[in-house]
């Protein structure tokens, strides 16, 4: 295997450790600040809105720039800043420190998704996009768990170890990671060349739609996983190991759906596959969030993650393909959408949840928005076969 994609791996895995920990820490946390149910949803979404503004300004311009240097900068900042969150003294300077740390992620993982078309071949690009996108499942098989199990003792320890992972990751990518200089030769000042990557991103065919229906995707994924860890606590009478046990579930679903998206969609199609999975995902947060047992809560989340991980590849090869001068971009873009949509989907669920103590309400909202993100994959793929069957008679004629 490619030792650089086994280091983004790496590198995913630690991002989403920190990203996906807060969750079952949440209920920790808010007793720790003092703060509502509703405000401790912030501690997501300082992280969550820290990445998506800074990911809207770096993507474009990283295509200017050498992206080994980017990412390496990345996760030394990435590591301060999670580190930091260990010995925040209050609630707002742990938000302060959250929305570092998303900042820093900010300039990383866009590099990571917009480098590998550049390392692998074409054929093995889907591949490649499973692989790393395990690094994130793995994350919430393994990290996650082990972090709760660990902040059980004291909650400043699982921020301590990943800050200085990430700092230690910075060395294989000075000396592992080739140089990944720019596609595009053209000198321009930094503002023309933001609105320029951006121009030539959304005036792509199905640029807009394909963004919109991303997004529409993960504001449902994260409202129904930000309260994920305060549903068990209340419903269940879970503690954070307790919660870290039913993650371990969660993220082995999506650690196989991620290995094994791309034989799924090379067999059964992608259009086939966003309708069962996104139908079948809603449909078992639905079923969740009605049941007393938790044995079945474990299982419907396995499948759920299963589901997710073979979806998120899909998305992102589909949303890599827009613009191939332009990836830096598009990464930045997606990364922003998916945590724009986690502060968004974080706030909403606050308030479903806040108000009415039923996970059912956020899982409700989760299932409208995946029925109108598959509405949209589905548009965006008819226009596809449109584009192609006209270009393809406009050659014959």
């Amino acid at each position: 295997m490619n030792p650089i994609i086994v280091l983004y791996f790496l590198l995913m895995f630690l991002i989403g450790t920190d990203t996906f920990l807060i969750s079952p820490l949440l209920p920790v946390l808010r007793e720790t600040y003092g703060v509502s149910v509703a405000s401790s949803g912030w501690m997501v979404g300082a992280y969550a809105l820290g990445y998506a503004l800074f990911a809207l300004v770096i993507g474009p311009l990283s295509d200017g720039w050498n992206r080994k240097k980017v990412m390496l900068y990345g996760m030394i900042g990435f590591g301060i800043s999670t580190f930091l969150c260990g010995i925040a003294p209050s609630f707002a300077v742990m938000l302060l420190f959250r929305a570092l740390s998303g900042i820093s992620a900010a300039i990383v993982t866009p590099q990571i998704w917009a480098s590998i078309p550049s390392l692998v071949r074409p054929n093995q690009i889907l591949r490649a996009m499973g692989i790393v996108t395990g690094g994130l499942a793995v994350s919430q098989t393994l990290g996650v768990p082990l972090g709760t199990f660990m902040a059980d003792r004291t909650w400043s320890l699982p921020f301590f170890l990943l800050g200085v992972f990430a700092l230690l990751l910075a060395i294989p990518i000075r000396f592992v990671v080739p140089d990944l200089p720019p596609e595009q030769t053209p000198r321009r000042s930094p503002g023309l060349s933001i609105l320029q990557n951006y121009r030539s991103v959304f005036t792509a065919r199905n640029g807009k739609i394909s963004f919109i229906a991303y997004f529409a995707f993960q504001l449902g994924n994260f409202a129904a996983f930000s309260f994920l860890g305060s549903w068990l606590a209340d419903a269940y009478s879970l503690g954070v190991a307790g919660t870290g046990q039913v993650m371990m579930f969660l993220g082995l679903g999506n650690l196989i759906g991620s290995f094994l998206g791309s034989r799924t969609v090379n067999r059964f199609g992608k259009n086939k596959v966003l309708v069962v999975a996104l139908g079948a995902a809603g449909l078992l947060y639905l079923g969740i969030s009605n049941t007393s047992s938790p044995s079945f809560v474990k299982a419907g989340l396995f499948a759920i993650f299963l589901l997710m991980g073979t979806l998120f590849p899909v998305m992102i090869t589909e949303l890599q393909s827009l613009a191939h001068q332009a990836r830096g971009t598009i990464a930045a873009l997606s990364n922003a959408a998916m945590y724009g949509a986690t502060t968004a989907g974080a706030y909403i669920a606050g308030l479903l949840y806040g108000r009415t103590r039923q996970f059912m309400a956020v899982a409700a909202f989760t299932m409208a928005c995946f029925i109108l993100s598959l509405g949209l994959w589905l548009k965006a793929g008819k226009r596809d076969v449109s584009v192609q069957h006209h270009a393809t008679q406009g050659h014959s004629s």
